[in-house]
């Protein structure tokens, strides 16, 4: 594929939702008010919103929650459920799984010291039902800026959590979020998700969240005296040795005019068997590396590659000013596992966001093995229980002024910049409220500042290839569409509903 602009992304430009209804879903039971501080690894992420959404298609016998049990020649069948049902069912288990996920339904204030605090009051959650004037197999999954931003995922006035229902022509429903990163990282939100889901099908749920801060504690409450790692300053930064403040988080959209240097958000599908050619073009001398390595390796050098294309001037040459830029990448690391204590059940963000640095001319000219080599080093050295410790020390050490991962701060000589975060543990089959499980899901992130963030999910086929959201500036994308078109294949319903 070599254009961005076909013509099915034309038709869906029309797509027209239609708010009917807005309200406040509180959690059913009476919650104490009560402070909850955010934990030193919440305090680095920014005040940004992430949104998710999944696709249901038209409600079936074959795909409702009905008891296969029972004997349908003398039990008359379940009323497929319609949408005001559907509705119901969402929101009176919402108010119910709020009792445990009490933050959600909660408001972020600052306190006296200037940092952002929870407040657990149960003021709720804003709840929007909606209308979209077409059918569910014609939106444009490829392009979620046109089809998804601003119409199917809720833009979130207040508090935590906002969430949408939206209905379709044909009788498909699509639910999305959008929360607070500050509160929630992605592991946390899919645990809520499910507990969602669960409850709307059982009036139960088998995990519950736990809000203990102290898991996260600094191993010294005063650090001033204490030796902090130097390399955390190579990760991090606080906002004050900053030698250009950080982008506002505000819509990447907000641009009626969106040139070659916006970021835009495109949805692919990574076949599995390119995967396997990535893995094993990635791996060298007996090092087999992982899927997230081999291919966050790929994405690297073809974006590299994109910047060396760009300039007409001096064609990927040495002379090509661009050439001699860094780039930078950065994988999202959770602590979860590398932390003493069970953190299986923790909501909240357990994240460290390590990164590598490359000249352009040397991801372009290099061998995957080779960057994958330099992708495994930097990874292996924060998926340790010290790094994460001397995270939390570090930032007990520079509060309460705000911090931030480095990989966020572009300066004016730097070249392209980008996140990976895996999403390969997003339970998209377990979402399911009572009707089936979704047709597709994916999260979107288009978090407004310089760098990119791509985010690889499994694909709802179960057949492992691989669905990734990808929110970079538009003429990368156009570049890794024409250099790697076997690689990263624009998604549509007809990948999904192929036999």
């Amino acid at each position: 594929m070599g254009s961005m602009g076909g013509a099915g992304e034309r038709d869906e430009a029309m797509v027209r939702v239609k708010v009917s209804k807005r309200e406040v879903v509180a959690a059913v039971l009476p919650v104490q008010e009560h402070w909850l501080p955010l934990s030193n690894l919440d305090l680095l992420l920014p005040p940004v919103d992430v949104s998710v959404f999944f696709c249901y298609i038209p409600a079936t016998a074959s795909n409702s929650n009905i008891d296969k049990d029972i004997d349908m020649m003398t039990t008359p069948p379940a009323p497929l459920p319609t949408f005001g049902s559907m509705v119901g069912a969402l929101k009176v288990s919402l108010a119910q799984v709020l009792i445990s996920y009490y933050a959600f339904a909660g408001e972020v204030v600052v306190n006296s010291a200037g940092e952002p605090e929870l407040l657990c009051n149960n003021s709720g959650v804003d709840f929007i039902e909606a209308f979209a004037d077409i059918r569910l197999h014609h939106l444009n999954l490829y392009n979620p800026d046109d089809s998804v931003e601003g119409k199917l995922v809720p833009s979130k006035k207040r508090g935590v959590l906002a969430v949408q229902a939206t209905e379709f022509k044909c009788g498909g429903l699509v639910v999305a979020c959008t929360f607070d990163h500050r509160i929630a990282d992605a592991y946390s939100a899919n645990m809520f998700l499910s507990s969602w889901a669960e409850m709307c099908r059982s009036s139960s749920i088998s995990v519950h969240p736990t809000f203990r801060r102290s898991l996260l504690y600094p191993r010294h409450q005063s650090t001033s005296n204490y030796h902090l790692d130097p390399a955390i300053d190579d990760m991090y930064v606080t906002l004050s040795n900053l030698s250009t403040p950080p982008p506002p988080p505000e819509s990447p959209l907000l641009t009626a005019d969106v040139g070659e240097d916006q970021l835009v958000s495109r949805i692919y599908y990574v076949p599995a068997d390119q995967l396997r050619q990535l893995q094993l073009a990635a791996s060298s001398n007996d090092c087999k590396r992982t899927k997230l390595e081999s291919f966050s390796s790929f994405l690297w050098k073809m974006v590299a590659q994109s910047s060396s294309f760009r300039s007409e001037d001096h064609p990927a040459s040495s002379s090509n000013p661009r050439m001699s830029l860094t780039s930078k990448m950065g994988i999202v690391v959770d602590g979860r596992t590398k932390l003493r204590g069970d953190l299986s059940s923790y909501f909240g963000n357990v994240l460290s966001i390590p990164f590598g640095e490359k000249s352009v001319s040397e991801l372009a000219g290099k061998p995957l093995s080779w960057i994958a080599d330099g992708v495994h080093e930097f990874l292996q050295a924060a998926a340790t229980e010290e790094h994460f410790l001397g995270l939390i020390d570090w930032v007990e050490a520079h509060r309460p002024e705000p911090s931030l991962a480095r990989i966020y701060c572009k300066g004016t000589e730097d070249g392209p910049a980008f996140v990976v975060s895996s999403g390969q543990r997003f339970p998209v089959a377990d979402i399911n409220f009572g009707w089936g499980r979704p047709a597709f899901a994916s999260y979107h992130f288009p978090w407004g500042g310089d760098a990119g963030y791509v985010m690889p999910m499994p694909s709802p086929l179960d057949n492992d290839d691989w669905i990734v959201y990808m929110h970079l500036p538009k003429w990368q994308l156009l570049s890794i569409e024409m250099e790697a078109a076997h690689v990263f294949r624009p998604l549509t319903f007809h990948y999904l509903i192929k036999p």
